[in-house]
């Protein structure tokens, strides 16, 4: 098990990643996200919602102009740039907190990293656009690499793997040798929950959370409202939030270093609380 690098900078924060769980919270500026599509659809809602959960106590903003739910189509470039930049512009002058911009394209990240992002976050782990490593290292941002299986539109069409964790490390592996090939500093890894797994890797993904630390870079895992809770709970979206908690405290206690989330204020203290009991 390789030591995990821990003291990263991001703008104008410097964040010891495991020293406790860093919360990373969810800004899907789109109509059509799984969970709250259309709710900051607008320029002046998504920044109301930025600057609410800086006050809910967000260490990161992760913004995207992309819903990528299963079988979502991306939409045009135009208009992905159109719902992010003035974002990205406005909470950038309001706040110091580390702004990352969820997109697998080079042309969108270069763009989001001019406005004021630093972070890029990309689903694809480096495997869907070969011109978003330069962009990054360019700008001299940090990237979180998901693993994903298949693309948005297809991913839950019919998830199968040989061995599940040493496969995705695989991948991950991949994506990192690029990174690092390109002078990209600081990198985060994600296995992706939800993103090509059925119920019940998700579930093994989260037990043994702590083999992604092999990798040597923190790790971040996703798993707020998803779908994996709504079949173990049989419940909507909207009823998922006690699941939500559950997943984030078992991903803390096997190991996750940032868990991003749509409900800051809630999962910030059942980090806090989780943290007091296993970094004590």
């Amino acid at each position: 098990m390789q030591t995990v690098t821990s003291t990263y900078t991001f703008g104008a924060k410097q964040y010891d990643l495991t020293a406790r769980t860093h919360i990373m919270g969810i800004l899907n500026v789109t109509p059509d996200s799984f969970f709250d599509g259309g709710q900051f659809f607008s320029v002046e809602q998504a920044v109301a919602r930025g600057r609410e959960m800086v006050d809910e106590g967000a260490d990161f903003i992760d913004i995207g102009g992309e819903s990528t739910r299963p079988g979502s189509e991306p939409p045009p470039l135009d208009e992905e740039l159109r719902r992010v930049l003035p974002v990205i512009e406005r909470l950038a002058k309001a706040t110091d907190i580390p702004l990352s911009i969820d997109t697998y394209k080079a042309s969108v990240a270069e763009q989001a990293l001019e406005a004021g992002a630093v972070v890029v976050n990309d689903i694809s782990g480096l495997h869907f656009d070969d011109h978003l490593a330069d962009v990054t290292a360019k700008h001299k941002a940090s990237i979180v690499l998901m693993h994903i299986q298949g693309t948005p539109k297809t991913m839950q069409e019919n998830p199968h793997y040989e061995n599940l964790v040493e496969e995705i490390c695989h991948y991950l592996e991949e994506g990192v040798r690029i990174a690092e090939r390109k002078g990209i500093e600081q990198i985060v890894v994600d296995p992706g929950i939800g993103f090509g797994k059925t119920l019940y890797h998700n579930l093994e993904l989260i037990r043994r959370l702590r083999e992604f630390q092999r990798l040597g870079y923190p790790v971040l895992v996703g798993p707020s409202r998803k779908a994996f809770i709504g079949k173990v709970l049989d419940l909507p979206v909207d009823q998922r939030i006690e699941g939500t908690a559950a997943a984030v405290a078992v991903s803390i206690m096997n190991g996750a270093n940032i868990v991003r989330v749509h409900d800051v204020k809630q999962m910030k203290r059942v980090a806090h609380v989780v943290d007091a009991i296993v970094r004590a």
